[in-house]
């Protein structure tokens, strides 16, 4: 099983290695859980890695996309400029001058076939092999019966180029889904992010709720929002009831088993960079 693996630290472990090739994994969660963030950190590792990546804004400006990313430091503009890495503006309509200065535009939102050919397009341009669509429920929410028709259609593409992908769902506060049935069984893994209220604390977590052709762990970990991007404690587990919250460490069995999976997700990297060189 060839792995992609994201280089946020404690995911890895957390996904016994890294997510599996070709891919499409549904991020959901409620507002401010870090969805975003997470997508972005998982494109620009990979440009640091030599790996091409593409963007596409579904509800930002691109102007504010990059501008969250050099938030925490990552300069994609370097990357953009060295035709590494694409923004996708499927948000603009091409309306505005900073919009009309933009590569890849989509003047149709709900041409999922004119999204698809700019996808296909920006993947080529960059040579890419990650993929960020934020976020895919924008292009579902008033035709709830197309999501899983829109999500296949993307996924065909995406999966078809040979990329990885991160699709980012919304869901509202307090709700425990995923982005509807349609989409839940499309995607070949979905990974949620909460933020719970207890006892007037807020609790930041992290959990992998499914991923086909692969372990991963079954348990919620608690994770943190720092000024380098998202960081998973994975050697430990959230134990949560409606009056208590407890960081509990994990059996040391299953720490070793993901110390294990990563060390040789990673020897399969190095062998990959050897072979292309």
């Amino acid at each position: 099983m060839k792995r992609v693996k994201t280089y946020i630290p404690g995911l890895d472990e957390i996904l016994y290695g890294g997510i599996p090739e070709r891919h499409i994994v549904l991020v959901s969660g409620g507002p401010g859980t870090g969805k975003s963030i997470l997508g972005k950190q998982f494109l620009y590792n990979g440009l640091t890695k030599g790996e091409g990546g593409v963007f596409v804004a579904l509800e930002e400006h691109p102007v504010s996309v990059r501008r969250s990313f050099e938030h925490f430091g990552w300069d994609v503009r370097k990357y953009e400029r060295e035709g590494k890495f694409a923004i996708i503006d499927a948000f603009t309509g091409g309306i505005g001058s900073a919009a009309q200065r933009e590569r890849y535009v989509v003047k149709n939102i709900d041409d999922v076939k004119e999204l698809s050919e700019n996808i296909r397009a920006a993947i080529k341009d960059t040579n890419a092999t990650r993929i960020v669509v934020d976020s895919v429920s924008t292009l579902y929410l008033t035709k709830p019966a197309m999501a899983r028709s829109i999500v296949m259609q993307l996924k065909r593409v995406i999966s078809g180029l040979g990329c990885t992908a991160i699709f980012v769902s919304q869901v509202s506060v307090g709700e425990r889904g995923f982005g509807g049935p349609g989409v839940e069984h499309a995607v070949d893994g979905i990974i949620r992010l909460d933020l719970d209220e207890v006892e007037g604390v807020m609790y930041r977590s992290i959990i992998v709720w499914k991923m086909r052709d692969t372990k991963i762990s079954m348990v919620r970990h608690p994770m943190d929002i720092t000024d380098n991007g998202i960081v998973v404690k994975w050697d430990k587990y959230l134990k949560m009831t409606n009056w208590s919250v407890s960081i509990q460490p994990l059996p040391q069995k299953d720490v070793d088993e993901m110390k294990k999976a990563v060390e040789e997700a990673e020897k399969e990297v190095e062998v990959k960079v050897e072979e292309e060189e």
